[in-house]
């Protein structure tokens, strides 16, 4: 499992810090081992009512992510994020 610092882009208020997000995805074998990350050019998306709709692409050995969210009840925003320490 990784987790993130977030910041969403709004438009006029420019990036603006949001909750950490964590990772943890496994199938057959580990997509996010359980004490890693996912790997750059790993992209994950998300639909769910409680979560909203997502989706997000890993770069530099998965130190960061950026994409798209929408979040339940609100509009679209700018997603990233950088690996929390």
């Amino acid at each position: 499992m990784a987790t993130y610092n977030t910041e969403i882009y709004t438009g006029g208020g420019g990036w603006q810090q949001d909750e950490p997000l964590s990772v943890s995805i496994s199938t057959r074998g580990d997509v996010v081992p359980g004490d890693g990350k996912p790997d750059a050019g790993t992209t994950v998306t998300w639909s769910s009512p409680s979560a909203g709709n997502g989706s997000v692409t890993f770069f530099d050995d998965g130190t960061r992510f950026e994409g798209t969210a929408q979040f339940s009840g609100e509009g679209p925003v700018g997603y990233r994020g950088t690996l929390a320490d």
